[in-house]
């Protein structure tokens, strides 16, 4: 829908826009001068758990993990909210005190918003972002060699579905919640000492969608390696219970002719790598080289990071 607007805005007439629709990456990324470009991104959504703060805080991680995935930081956001008139000031407001906490420690500043009715309760931000204009993070360049390295275990929207089914367990629960809430600005930092060639966060189109987009933007393909892929507790078993939400065969549906599965894969685990993701890690190819500092880094900040990969010569995906 977006394709025949580009026309309107040629690259040539708009130097300074970086990242726009011609590119099509994780946010808009418009240089200020030599120095500064400013990151834009947004992203809204209804509610996938049950607590209100809980939602707010997860909405707000969601929408600035763009941010990260550029390669920038957090300077400014406004909230997005259309709420039912009826829904009780107590709970909109634990809403927006979780988007605000995740804000500040994000070393942002919420500066107002706009919020509409609607039928049900919908919350995000829209997020401005700074990073220097000669080190930002795309989609494209990785490299045949790069290393394919996440920041946050994958599954965590099978679980917010078996919630939506009654059937998902507590500590579970707990699990997804807590890395939903978890913010890339970490993860993104300790990458940025050792330089990604691409990267991106794994959110609504999956981890096979959005490594689709790492390959097609790069000219290159490449390769999971199925066990080495890490998971929330309990999303494997409701994969196996075919718990999955509609977005999974969406996904499938949008991607499957890129993806190239070892026939030793049930349809199962296949389509578990198609499920959406809500304020997923980063999936950053880096030079194989700089691997072990960058592993070392990760350990001595007490952060999960799992290589999963490697960039090749070719086109696509597979998962081995």
């Amino acid at each position: 829908m977006l394709r025949p607007l580009e026309g309107m805005f040629p690259p040539e007439k708009y130097p300074n826009l970086l990242v726009g629709l011609e590119v099509s990456d994780d946010a808009a990324v418009y240089r200020i001068n030599d120095e500064v470009a400013v990151i834009q991104t947004v992203d809204f959504f209804t509610p996938i758990v049950d607590d209100a703060y809980d939602y707010g805080a997860i909405a707000a991680a969601n929408a600035m993990s763009d941010v990260y995935a550029m390669g920038g930081e957090v300077a400014l956001a406004l909230n997005i909210c259309g709420f039912p008139p009826d829904l009780p000031d107590e709970i909109v407001g634990e809403i927006l005190r979780g988007g605000a906490a995740k804000i500040a420690e994000a070393g942002g500043v919420l500066a107002g918003g706009h919020t509409i009715d609607a039928k049900e309760p919908t919350y995000g931000l829209a997020v401005m972002g700074l990073v220097h204009p000669q080190r930002v993070w795309t989609k494209g360049g990785a490299r045949p060699g790069d290393v394919l390295v996440l920041t946050k275990p994958l599954g965590v929207g099978m679980v917010t579905t078996a919630l939506k089914g009654g059937v998902a367990e507590e500590a579970h629960v707990a699990e997804a919640v807590a890395s939903m809430q978890r913010l890339n600005r970490q993860a993104a930092q300790l990458i940025g000492q050792i330089g990604a060639t691409a990267c991106t966060d794994i959110t609504g189109f999956a981890l096979l969608g959005h490594a689709s987009e790492m390959a097609l933007k790069g000219g290159v393909r490449l390769r999971f390696v199925f066990d080495q892929l890490p998971f929330v507790s309990g999303a494997v078993g409701y994969a196996e219970d075919n718990l999955f939400p509609g977005g999974s065969c969406n996904n499938q549906r949008a991607y499957q002719r890129h993806v190239d599965f070892s026939p030793a894969l049930s349809e199962e685990m296949q389509l578990l790598l198609f499920t959406p993701e809500t304020s997923g890690g980063l999936l950053a190819a880096v030079p194989p080289q700089r691997l072990d500092d960058l592993l070392a880094l990760f350990a001595a900040a007490s952060h999960p990071c799992w290589v999963v990969g490697q960039v090749m010569e070719g086109t696509g995906i597979e998962v081995i």
